[in-house]
């Protein structure tokens, strides 16, 4: 009998909703979902390791994947470039593993272009203003560096509604229950395209105006 194929899950944020967090809980909690590890041109930091991290290559050696039509999707961010690879995404599905690949929005819609039956996940704050927070109390950014990533996060919340599904991250163990629930399929809540995602997001969105 063929081994049934896995699911592709696509999950996106804004900067600070907790998605990192929400992504090795759900790995560390089912065996049947792997992390799908990207290429980048950046250099490799002193903690990092080539192949668990990222796969660490050249620009001259993306070029060529991304000519050859290896990646799945790919950005530059300042001087740097980003991708997933295609080939080892295909091969874990092939195999009955489910996929996680944390990308941005923009990515994501490249992905859903290519293989559209995948699962795409949004995860969102309680608020503009929770997410305001989070970002200050890490204490590691100057005051104009804060109120440029929550615009920049602002932005990335417009494109919620490009996604299958949204998961509001208030309360870390439900919103991983409710992740882990979607990506296997056990669970439809928070459908994107019903009145109760809309009223969510109106929420989301309106206790953040100032």
């Amino acid at each position: 009998m063929s081994k049934r194929r896995g699911r592709l899950v696509v999950i996106s944020a804004p900067s600070g909703a907790g998605k990192t967090t929400l992504v090795r809980g759900l790995i560390d909690r089912d065996p049947r979902f792997e992390f799908s590890v990207s290429y980048t041109t950046r250099d490799k930091r002193p903690t990092e390791t080539d192949g668990e991290d990222y796969h660490f290559i050249t620009k001259d050696a993306f070029e060529r994947l991304r000519k050859a039509g290896e990646f799945l999707e790919f950005a530059q961010v300042f001087d740097n470039f980003y991708a997933t690879g295609r080939p080892a995404v295909e091969s874990l599905l092939a195999k009955g593993k489910h996929v996680i690949v944390e990308i941005d929005w923009q990515g994501a819609q490249q992905v859903r272009a290519r293989l559209p039956e995948c699962i795409s996940i949004f995860i969102v704050p309680p608020s503009v203003r929770a997410l305001e927070e989070r970002l200050r109390s890490r204490q590691t950014d100057s005051d104009a560096v804060i109120r440029r990533r929550l615009q920049d996060s602002i932005t990335d919340l417009s494109h919620w509604d490009e996604f299958d599904y949204i998961v509001v991250n208030d309360d870390l163990g439900t919103a991983l229950d409710e992740l882990a629930g979607i990506a296997s399929g056990r669970l439809r809540r928070n459908r994107v395209g019903t009145a109760r995602t809309a009223a969510i997001m109106d929420r989301v969105m309106a206790t953040g105006a100032n």
